[in-house]
């Protein structure tokens, strides 16, 4: 507090600093938190599309295994070469590009928006803070961020293409592919890595030591305790598999064998390593991670959420101390939970007994948060624009993709749904219509802050209906052909299984998967398209909004009580005119006996009255 209160008052000297520099100090290679935000939240954008299109692509060879895909087809064998002659995938880039989606997704697209662009611009503002506690930490953390993407995206044109062995790059597997495709995974990995735990110190930091004069624990945002939590996860959970990342490095070009085991056999002959390591011991390492990365992905997005729903229901939060302690819990939880990844290695069932306990237990803060949320619902009087369109929905989305985990935490059930489907629409209903929507409501929420305008609502209406509609026709069938057993990562979808017969006592039996579960693939593809298609107005809306979008007409257009609407629009270089003093706690809606149905935080008892 001490240092928000000295560097406030020479804000200005800081402003006139800041306008001197030309464009490339100002925008690429800035110190300030809201430009590294919007940095971060532009190439998270991208990214996300590119993830996007390599989903599309796949689904198409899916769908229709063997056929050209469309429109991309003829550019796909120019660019990549026999891997998709005559414009057909082959298996080969199916594998790379399913390995490359799920790390674009997580690792690229997702993470960096809700921790990295929004956690970036409004963390500061909310505990009205000048910057973060280390700008140029700041500043680093993006480029490294920006040049583990480029090594990512620079691995498809390598010989040999881009990583294969999945977005977990499982031992022996991923080192005995013989293309470079992995190594480059792994480089571009832990440069992504680095910048997380870059951020995370950055993060934690700033919440502790920079808060305004009055902004106590329990006066936060519960957006900023959800970022709090999402720094803790990462600092301690990335490290684990940074180390595993150099490990297996090494034993891609160094000959060590950390997670190659002694009589490796690739391709019917025995590999040249020394041997005597654990492939048991990278699933350790990398679910470690891998669990934690979930609540990495949902706290933030839960903590816009609350941000929306408490604005836009015009009533406080419901159990607001619940809220943080749950997220409390689900940060401690989360490392104790991981190896349900894991119960087909063999593990006793002992071990299998806690990790199934844990799991059940991690689902309790989950629906305590989610409960307050529909709690705040009731008797509010609800404000139907399109943040809290999408925060609606995310409620209903989320809750399935908690539910459908449950089968997944119990290894009887586990046993029959791992590795299939299942788990693919289990997963992608956290994460697309769970995060990614509470996302767009994000930037829908906060557009107006960062450029003084207001998105457009009717075309803000058609993204929502659009995307939560295909959302589901995209997700909803894979629960069917998992639970008929239909096994993921399979570049034809399981034609050829579907196609096996059985002659059982002179009777031939259908030994894969009906008609019935194969045709589903092809809705799938049209409802990927169609969930594509309504992304355009959303981009549309973006860019021309920024210039032609409608001028707000003050600086708390949504008349929010936190802090980052107390500020100009956009605020300036140190965020705040006047150092603020906090005086309140952050949902101070529609108290009684006031004109207003809302008190800022900043806002003293006198002036409210006067209010």
């Amino acid at each position: 507090m001490q240092a928000t209160t000295h560097t406030m008052p020479h804000a200005g000297v800081h402003e006139a600093h800041h306008e001197e520099q030309g464009f490339w100090r100002k925008y690429i290679f800035s110190t300030d938190h809201k430009v590294i935000g919007i940095q971060y939240g532009l190439t998270a954008l991208v990214f996300l599309l590119f993830g996007f299109f390599l989903m599309m692509m796949m689904r198409w060879q899916i769908a229709h295994p063997g056929q050209p895909i469309p429109l991309v087809g003829w550019l796909l064998e120019r660019v990549l070469g026999d891997v998709a002659a005559k414009g057909v995938m082959s298996p080969d880039l199916y594998n790379s590009f399913g390995a490359m989606h799920g790390t674009i997704m997580v690792f690229l697209a997702i993470v960096p928006l809700a921790f990295g662009a929004f956690g970036n611009y409004v963390v500061p503002l909310q505990i009205g803070a000048p910057d973060m506690a280390f700008p140029r930490v700041n500043m680093a953390s993006y480029q490294a961020y920006v040049l583990g993407g480029i090594i990512m995206f620079v691995s498809f044109f390598i010989p040999g293409g881009a990583a294969q062995a999945g977005w977990t790059s499982y031992s022996p597997l991923a080192t005995s592919i013989p293309t470079d495709g992995q190594t480059f995974w792994l480089v571009g990995m832990i440069f992504l890595i680095t910048s997380s735990l870059l951020g995370a110190v950055n993060f934690i930091a700033t919440i502790i030591q920079l808060r305004a004069p009055g902004m106590t624990w329990m006066r936060l945002p519960f957006f900023v305790w959800a970022q709090f939590v999402t720094g803790f996860l990462l600092l301690l959970a990335f490290p684990p598999l940074e180390a595993a990342g150099i490990m297996q490095l090494m034993d891609k070009v160094a000959g060590t064998s950390f997670f190659l085991p002694t009589g490796l056999a690739v391709g019917g002959e025995l590999a040249n390593i020394s041997g005597g390591g654990s492939p048991l011991l990278w699933q350790h390492l990398f679910w470690f991670l891998g669990h934690p990365e979930v609540y990495v992905l949902i706290l933030p997005a839960m903590g816009i959420v609350c941000e929306v729903i408490a604005n836009n229901t015009r009533k406080p939060i419901w159990g607001y101390k619940s809220l943080v302690y749950s997220a409390l819990c689900i940060g401690f939880l989360s490392f104790i939970v991981w190896a349900h990844h894991m119960y087909l290695t063999g593990m006793g069932t002992k071990v299998a007994t806690f990790f199934q306990t844990t799991t059940m237990i991690i689902s309790i803060p989950s629906v305590i948060i989610l409960t307050c949320f529909f709690i705040s619902l009731w008797g509010g009087s609800i404000r139907f624009n399109t943040p809290m369109l999408f925060c609606l929905a995310f409620l209903p989305m989320f809750g399935i993709g908690g539910l459908t985990g449950l089968p997944l935490g119990f290894a009887a059930s586990d046993l029959h749904l791992h590795d299939t489907y299942y788990v693919i629409a289990h997963f992608h209903y956290v994460v697309a219509p769970g995060t990614i929507f509470a996302l767009f409501a994000g930037i829908y929420y906060w557009f107006p802050k960062m450029t003084g305008r207001m998105m457009n609502e009717f075309w803000g209406r058609v993204h929502f209906w659009g995307s939560l509609i295909f959302m589901n026709v995209v997700f909803q069938p894979m629960f069917a052909q998992g639970m008929s057993g239909m096994i993921r990562r399979m570049a034809d979808g399981g034609a050829n299984y579907a196609t096996a017969t059985l002659q059982k006592q002179g009777v031939e039996v259908i030994g894969g998967l009906s008609d019935k579960m194969m045709n589903l693939h092809t809705m799938i593809l049209w409802g990927a398209v169609f969930l594509a298609l309504v992304q355009i107005p959303f981009i549309i809306n973006v860019f021309w909004s920024i210039k032609h979008g409608k001028k707000v007409t003050s600086d708390n257009p949504w008349n929010a009580t936190t802090l980052e609407w107390q500020t100009p629009t956009p605020p300036p270089h140190g965020n705040f005119a006047h150092a603020p003093t906090v005086h309140r706690g952050p949902y101070e809606y529609s108290v009684p006996g006031h004109s207003s149905d809302f008190i800022p935080q900043n806002e003293t008892d006198k002036g409210s009255r006067q209010h």
